[in-house]
């Protein structure tokens, strides 16, 4: 598996990114537990293209707690 993992931006960025990213090839993973995907506390997306390349995009905050790694 490859995956990038990065970005801290707000979630109304994550949101527009997510929505334009289909457009690009990189259909959202788990759309049925997003953004919590990585569990509570975690808000992010995971994006894959046509090569199986991964990315997530973590948000830099989640309920006034800083992501982990912020």
């Amino acid at each position: 598996m490859k995956i990038w993992q990065g970005w801290r931006g707000a979630r109304a960025e994550l949101d527009e990114l997510v929505g334009e990213a289909p457009g690009y090839g990189r259909p959202l993973l788990f759309p049925d537990r997003h953004p919590y995907a990585g569990g509570p506390g975690h808000c992010a997306a995971r994006l894959e293209d046509t090569d199986g390349f991964e990315v997530e995009l973590v948000v830099r905050q989640v309920s006034g707690r800083s992501a982990p790694g912020a």
